[in-house]
């Protein structure tokens, strides 16, 4: 059997085009090109959703806690070998009032969550990837009208995250150094970040998994 990989993120996840409104194609979202990358020995679950929190429900959108669907989620996919979760862009709105301190609680719940899921085919396999901050320009963008003072907490969020990847002894990644945003709405990946950012993915997904065993 295939490694099997849940990919769970919001719109940077779905593919997300600024320059459209619409969504790249599948050669250039990032969890469909780190499938490419990856071969024919894994499959690759892609499961982003356009304004996903960790933990949050939106008082203006309906299912977009990713804690409240992370189960049904990885159940319907499992067994898995890998969990990669990039979340916490949406955390950032002005309306939820939370610190990057905070949104790093919401994420350690996911995780928890996943750990404990009866899912996996082996043992369980997270990667918890910072996503690239909002730049400060999103919160004078049209964007920028839903999304309100924003930024500034998205660049604490790979600290955060790197602590609770330490205590919950699972993968961390800064997005960061790998990805940048666009110049219209300033929040989301540029179609060579989505490359960029698939290729690394995919090397830190078959560095953890390739020298284990699968097990039908």
């Amino acid at each position: 059997m295939k490694k099997r990989i849940v990919i769970f993120g919001d719109s940077n996840t779905w593919g997300y085009d600024a320059k459209s409104g619409g969504r790249f194609n599948e050669e250039i979202r990032w969890p469909m090109v780190a499938a490419k990358l990856l071969g024919e020995s894994y499959r690759v679950y892609e499961e982003g959703l356009c304004g996903r929190t960790t933990c949050l429900d939106d008082p203006f959108n309906e299912g977009l806690s990713g804690l409240s669907y992370i189960l049904p989620c990885l159940q319907s996919h499992s067994p898995l070998d890998m969990l990669v979760i990039m979340l916490g862009t949406n955390d950032c709105k002005e309306r939820f009032s939370l610190t990057g301190a905070n949104i790093a609680l919401g994420m350690r719940r996911l995780v928890m969550k996943a750990l404990a899921a009866d899912v996996w085919r082996d043992k369980p396999n997270i990667l918890i990837i910072a996503p690239g901050p909002i730049l400060k320009e999103c919160e004078l963008s049209d964007v920028g009208k839903n999304m309100g003072k924003c930024s500034d907490k998205s660049y604490e969020l790979a600290k955060e995250y790197k602590l609770v990847a330490e205590e919950l002894n699972v993968g961390f990644l800064d997005a960061a150094p790998y990805v940048e945003m666009n110049d219209i709405d300033f929040m989301h990946l540029t179609e060579d970040s989505h490359k960029v950012l698939a290729k690394k993915v995919s090397e830190v997904i078959k560095n953890t998994l390739d020298n284990k065993e699968v097990k039908i």
